[in-house]
């Protein structure tokens, strides 16, 4: 019986010990990633460069940085739910309005970084047609969109209950690169197509195009893009908060990322490239900020 005892006070001070050492590791393991951020965005051009360059600016004062592209449903879900620490792919006041809505609660809104946006319907400058209320039968009434989840395809597909000339139109969901391998083939064989098109945005610098007219208003009027991030990160990690928060640009900035990926660099290296061309404005974005 008394080695019985023995044993089993045995048994317990050794299950405390493993108690103990797990509860170091997880100490460890959150020590260890106290620095680690992670942000979201869709898989648009201009977010693609945006991201890259705020999470290479992170990366360069010593955190580990994680991009994770996510459908734009998705990606302000997962901020919502804290299991992405931020973004800077918000395009306001209308187009993302009804997530920022249902999760204004759940997210910290940053403001803008940067102004001078626009979203519509594009199309190139040679097509004889020049408003939304003009459309008949161009590009075989064939709008070419981008990706299911943007709002902006819920606008276009639902534009034909305010434009009547539309009703019975197509609005073709892809890829915004396949959005735009579409437009540069048309434009090379000197054919009609309409896209659902942003700016900023390389297109505009590439090639000869327009914005239709929306006299009704669908597309809303100048935007900018803002910044938010998840609930608390303000506390868990206030010098990358602070950063995000100062993160600032213009539209040329962007388009000079965007051309850059869109002649073969890799967005990584974009990002280098503008960031090394602009130390004064990463400075402003940096003070105080270290991992």
């Amino acid at each position: 019986m008394r080695y019985l005892k023995l044993w089993k006070i045995g048994l317990a001070i050794a299950c405390l010990l493993v108690l103990t050492a797990c509860s170091s590791a997880d100490a460890d393991s959150k020590s260890s990633n106290k620095n680690a951020i992670n942000l979201a965005y869709v898989e648009w051009d201009t977010e693609v460069a945006s991201t890259h360059v705020i999470g290479q600016v992170l990366e360069d004062l010593g955190y580990e940085v994680t991009l994770t592209p996510l459908d734009n449903g998705i990606m302000w879900e997962a901020l919502a739910n804290g299991e992405v620490d931020g973004m800077v792919s918000a395009w306001l006041p209308q187009t993302h309005a009804p997530q920022v809505e249902k999760y204004k609660t759940k997210i910290d809104n940053l403001g803008e970084n940067l102004t001078g946006a626009k979203i519509g319907l594009v199309v190139p400058s040679y097509m004889d047609v020049d408003s939304i209320e003009d459309l008949t039968n161009q590009a075989n009434q064939t709008i070419t969109g981008i990706e299911p989840g943007a709002n902006m395809m819920a606008t276009t597909e639902n534009a034909y209950k305010e434009y009547k000339n539309l009703e019975g139109w197509n609005v073709l969901t892809s890829s915004a690169g396949a959005m735009t391998a579409a437009l540069s083939q048309a434009i090379t064989n000197n054919e009609e197509i309409i896209i659902t098109g942003w700016s900023p945005h390389w297109i505009f610098n590439a090639y000869d195009l327009k914005y239709l007219d929306d006299p009704k208003g669908l597309y809303g009027t100048e935007e900018y893009i803002g910044t938010f991030a998840r609930n608390g990160l303000k506390e868990d990690s206030p010098e990358a908060y602070n950063v995000l928060d100062r993160f600032h640009w213009t539209p040329e900035d962007i388009e000079s990322v965007m051309f850059d990926i869109m002649e073969g660099m890799s967005a990584t290296e974009a990002a280098k490239k503008w960031i090394d061309n602009n130390q004064d404005k990463v400075a402003d974005w940096t003070q105080d900020a270290k991992a």
